[in-house]
């Protein structure tokens, strides 16, 4: 697939299957062998794995809600920077989350996650 197709494949995959909790998308984006790398559920694989990850952040946070703020791909991998908010109100996280595709569907995931600090040390930003 195009670069252009898996970043849109992931945009769906977040607005869809997170954003307007639409859980059967995974089905459809998540390959049978999917390796969720740093997943604190322990070993979860394919759609279902998936589904149990976010089924448990939606639990906790039944308001959680993920802006893409950049993305990145090159060939077979995206890279997207998101800033997640678990409760509204609240600073949020910045997330950079590494996906693998193959033939159209997520094979492999990888994330780095930094709260957003309350009294950051410059005035960067985040994003």
């Amino acid at each position: 697939m195009s670069t252009d197709k898996n970043k849109a494949l992931l945009r769906r995959l977040f607005e869809e299957g997170l954003n307007q909790n639409k859980p059967s998308v995974f089905d459809e984006l998540i390959a049978p062998d999917f390796v969720i790398h740093d997943s604190p559920l322990g070993m979860l694989r394919g759609p279902e794995g998936f589904r149990q990850l976010i089924e448990t952040f939606r639990k906790a946070f039944p308001d959680i809600h993920v802006t893409f703020e950049q993305e990145f791909a090159d060939g077979d991998y995206v890279i997207v920077h998101v800033h997640a908010v678990r409760e509204p109100g609240t600073r949020g996280n910045a997330i950079i989350d590494i996906f693998k595709l193959e033939n159209g569907k997520v094979v492999e995931h990888w994330d780095v996650i930094q709260p957003i600090p309350e009294k950051p040390a410059n005035n960067n930003g985040m994003f």
